[in-house]
């Protein structure tokens, strides 16, 4: 009698960058993905810098320009992190990807990997750009001391890292793929216009700025003006302050959150499979 062996299954390591470079051609093979995730933030620096990029200083030393930059850094992590992943998953669940994913031998965490990775370098490329157009086109200046580029980085880490794992967890909540641009998009939006990236946030109504304190984007906008604005601009802001203890909190308490409701609420399968 004969036994056969099976073939060994390849390793998580061989797996998760097979999903990566999945991940990655997938994104970049859809255009209008390409264009809304990546380069609409963008475009909308270049649309708000021909509009305003002559407007008056939004307190002393600090152009509009300056701190419309740091707002769209911020907003480009959150269009990269929730809002991509908040629409692409509900897409892949309701075409049955998933549910043909998590029926193979594939380790489920490769699937997460691929996604934060693509995230990731999504974020990247779309900060870069956005700092690149500020410099040349409108005489932004970029921080001159490692402290503050420290500032950037744990911002940066842990606001895209709570969006990432919110972006996943809110993912269960559109009914199908379709639905999900027209429940998410307009929430990302409305986020954007109460947190401090299209306005002065010191200037927005009381309770909007209350509001805008429950969520991450807020204070990932106060986290970058930190690192671009001079130190004399923290006296505009509603605190006082730039509160790095309180920003750096609310984030990793975001973090939590979203973890523990991806763990609660994240399903493979459309609720009309079970």
């Amino acid at each position: 009698m004969t036994t056969t062996t099976r073939p060994a299954l390849p390793s998580l390591a061989t797996v998760t960058r097979a999903r990566v470079r999945a991940e990655l051609l997938s994104f970049f093979r859809e255009r209008d993905a390409v264009v809304f995730v990546l380069l609409f933030p963008v475009i909308l620096l270049v649309v708000f810098g021909a509009v305003f990029g002559g407007q008056e200083e939004v307190a002393p030393g600090v152009p509009f320009m300056q701190y419309f930059v740091a707002g769209m850094i911020a907003a480009g992590l959150l269009s990269a992190s929730f809002q991509n992943l908040a629409i692409q998953i509900p897409i892949e669940r309701d075409t049955g990807y998933l549910k043909r994913l998590s029926g193979t031998p594939m380790p489920k965490s490769a699937y997460f990997i691929g996604k934060v990775v693509l995230v990731g370098f999504v974020a990247v490329i779309q900060t870069v750009l956005l700092l690149a157009i500020g410099v040349l086109l409108y005489g932004v200046t970029l921080p001159a001391d490692g402290e503050r580029w420290l500032t950037f980085g744990w911002v940066a880490l842990l606001g895209i890292t709570s969006c990432t794992l919110v972006g996943v967890a809110f993912s269960s909540v559109p009914q199908n793929g379709k639905s999900a641009p027209a429940i998410v998009s307009p929430i990302a939006i409305l986020l954007q216009f109460i947190s401090g990236v299209f306005f002065v946030f010191s200037e927005l109504p009381t309770w909007m700025q209350t509001l805008a304190a429950i969520f991450p984007l807020k204070w990932m906008t106060q986290g970058m003006r930190s690192v671009f604005l001079p130190d004399a601009a923290q006296a505009a802001e509603p605190a006082g302050g730039w509160e790095h203890g309180r920003i750096a909190l609310v984030l990793a308490v975001w973090c939590v959150v979203g973890l523990v409701l991806c763990l609660l609420t994240f399903r493979w399968r459309t609720r009309s499979d079970g």
